[in-house]
């Protein structure tokens, strides 16, 4: 059997992850307010428990080989392929309403479950929501 050469794309296109312009705008605050070594925002996916999936994010200042890549308008998002599977068709958006604000997943692979809400660790923005 030969040796399979895996090729991972580094792009992510709309059609995998797409950001509402208050996602964009808010994630390009934070990194803005974020330590200088930090240039990108990772989206992760956790696994189950009783509520499905957890979807979250987190400031890095490091990409690997097999991270995909998707960059715009003051903003840099890498995924893992793993969390890219469970993401496809996923919108980003942000909500505000009050105190209340959290980055919200929208449209999350269904057949995995998962409420599409953040893990609601208490980030930056001070209203609950992802750690960044």
């Amino acid at each position: 059997m030969p040796n399979a050469t895996v090729e991972y794309k580094k792009q992510i296109d709309s059609s995998q992850i797409s950001l509402t312009e208050p996602a964009r705008l808010k994630m390009v605050e934070l990194l803005a307010g974020a330590d200088e070594d930090i240039d990108s925002v990772r989206i992760f996916v956790s696994g189950g428990g009783c509520g499905g999936m957890s979807y979250g994010m987190t400031f890095t200042d490091s990409q690997t080989q097999y991270d995909s890549v998707l960059e715009g308008d003051g903003v840099k998002i890498l995924v893992d392929p793993v969390a890219l599977n469970y993401l496809h068709g996923c919108e980003v958006d942000f909500k505000s309403e009050g105190a209340n604000q959290s980055f919200v997943f929208n449209n999350v692979f269904q057949a995995v479950g998962g409420s599409g809400a953040c893990g609601g660790c208490g980030g930056a923005s001070g209203g609950g929501g992802c750690g960044i």
